[in-house]
């Protein structure tokens, strides 16, 4: 796999560098030599975060984690990051497209665990046309963590939500 390692208001170190490698390498058994992985190391309020995207055919792996301790942090992002893969292999490798980017021994890999996503509840309500900072004000109202809105200026339906340091975040669909 190839790395692309970045820091944020820390210093990539060699021994920072050598473990997650080490660490992020033992994935390397599900994806062919040629993935990217795209890592941010970054300190914040004494928080060590570590953001691990593995860009695949039509997918992105994704997972971040944080703690007091940087090498902890790069420990259990990749325990999650393993454990999305063995939830959705199935649905991950789609056999037409999805499968190049993966290696054989994950193809063929067996794993115990439930892969169905059961959808147990659908909602259908109108979209109004409303600014982002609205579309905020109406998300706390409600006391949800995200909302669903069409923004007045782009004439697109996008989502505001809730982020965790108590900022908001908003998606803009983007066609290809």
């Amino acid at each position: 796999m190839r790395y692309t390692i970045t820091g944020r208001n820390i210093d990539v170190t060699p021994g920072l560098r050598a473990a997650v490698e080490e660490k992020i390498g033992k994935l390397d058994r599900y994806f062919n030599p040629d993935t990217e992985v795209i890592v941010t190391l970054s300190v914040q309020k004494g928080k060590q975060k570590i953001e691990v995207t593995i860009p695949v055919k039509g997918n992105m792996i994704r997972a971040e984690e944080s703690s007091s301790d940087m090498y902890v942090s790069i420990d259990l992002v990749e325990e999650i990051i393993e454990r999305q893969m063995k939830k959705y292999k199935n649905k991950l490798i789609d056999k037409k497209q999805s499968a190049m980017a993966f290696s054989d021994l994950f193809i063929n890999e067996e794993f115990d665990g439930d892969d169905e996503i059961n959808i147990v509840k659908t909602k259908r309500f109108a979209v109004k046309p409303m600014d982002p900072e609205e579309a905020c004000v109406q998300m706390e109202l409600l006391g949800h963590s995200f909302y669903v809105f069409l923004n007045a200026e782009t004439e697109q339906v996008n989502v505001v939500y809730k982020r965790k340091n108590n900022t908001y975040g908003l998606i803009e669909p983007e066609f290809e």
